[in-house]
């Protein structure tokens, strides 16, 4: 196929001055990919980025990830239309790619140590104007970008879950469940979702997911989800504890992005149980830490990105092991990305996309 010179894009010039461009089709060197953009999912930290949040763009004492003008969205899947004779050759023109959402630089520390998704630059498509994103027609993936060949009949609403998906199963993995543990999973949107099905996969006890939403409640019982709670409707906690004999749950996966979540996983916790933190939050979290250790001692962990989980993820998409029926709820062209990001932070969406 032919590369047209220019194409439509999605541009950030600066927190909440976003709008839709034409722009040159980026052009590739020895070492890099073109991708012709098939779909690109809307991110809470998407969505996040657009509201003036000092985590993204500077405040409170704390520096800015943004760095505009930058092209949203790391959520990516496409076609290689173009190629550098340098890219590996077990690439090829025409293959459909998914690609993680961080290209590590391979020099710092932590990528030193295979710690990657650590990178002290931290480059993550669509937060920088140096490594733009998939809100686009193309989207270079430069030298050091993590790819991955994707089947050509898989369908884009499972396709398009595999970056949260795989986000999803390092949260599930951070946590360390055994088969005897009663978890709690706090939050059911698609990175909830999608830690439903790795959660079976390691057959708890017992799952209690936690969500505000009703429908959000009866996808994760079409998921396997054993008991859900509607924090708004019943008192969460004292079910939680009713169910454990009054211990509380071994295991509490913070995926709401709430502040409130983090007390409430805190309080909800069996003593010598793992929190594990997952979100990225709207806000800050004021709590007695002596819960941590001289009351409870209980194991703290984080979750960020998806480390040596893509295989894994992609696997189990296409195995229904990780189930997506329904999981991607809009669909928009970029045209329509403002109503696209504004379906993504209402609490009628799961998972929003943008097909360029």
């Amino acid at each position: 196929m032919s590369i047209p010179t220019t194409m439509r894009a999605l541009v950030a010039r600066g927190q909440g001055a976003y709008q839709l461009e034409q722009m040159p089709v980026p052009e590739i060197s020895s070492q890099d990919i073109l991708l012709r953009v098939e779909a690109c999912g809307i991110c809470a930290g998407d969505v996040k980025a657009t509201h003036p949040v000092a985590r993204f763009w500077g405040g409170d004492g704390m520096p800015g990830f943004c760095e505009p003008p930058f092209i949203p969205g790391h959520e990516i899947i496409g076609e290689i239309v173009a190629m550098g004779d340098e890219v590996d050759a077990s690439f090829h023109i025409g293959d459909r790619i998914a690609t993680e959402q961080i290209v590590p630089c391979g020099t710092c520390r932590y990528c030193r140590r295979g710690q990657y998704w650590l990178c002290m630059p931290h480059d993550v498509y669509g937060f920088k104007n140096h490594l733009n994103g998939g809100m686009a027609e193309y989207v270079r993936l430069p030298k050091g970008s993590i790819n991955y060949v994707i089947p050509k009949d898989l369908p884009m609403e499972k396709a398009v879950l595999i970056e949260p998906y795989a986000c999803s199963l390092h949260g599930v993995r951070q946590a360390n469940v055994q088969v005897h543990d009663v978890v709690v999973l706090a939050g059911a949107g698609t990175l909830g979702l999608g830690m439903i099905g790795a959660l079976k996969l390691r057959n708890p006890k017992t799952l209690i997911v936690l969500d505000m939403i009703d429908a959000r409640l009866s996808k994760a019982l079409e998921f396997g989800a054993d008991i859900v709670i509607n924090p708004s409707k019943e008192d969460a906690l004292a079910r939680v504890m009713a169910l454990t004999d009054g211990y509380g749950a071994d295991v509490y996966l913070e995926v709401t992005g709430h502040p409130s979540a983090v007390q409430q996983g805190l309080d909800m916790i069996a003593k010598g149980g793992t929190f594990v933190e997952f979100s990225v939050m709207s806000g800050t979290s004021t709590n007695d830490w002596s819960i941590i250790g001289d009351t409870k001692e209980i194991t703290i962990r984080g979750s960020q990105l998806s480390p040596y989980c893509y295989e894994t993820a992609i696997q189990d998409i296409i195995s229904g092991a990780m189930p997506t029926a329904g999981v991607v709820s809009h669909q928009f062209p970029l045209e329509q990305w403002a109503e696209g990001f504004r379906t993504a932070e209402g609490q009628d969406a799961f998972k929003v996309v943008i097909v360029p």
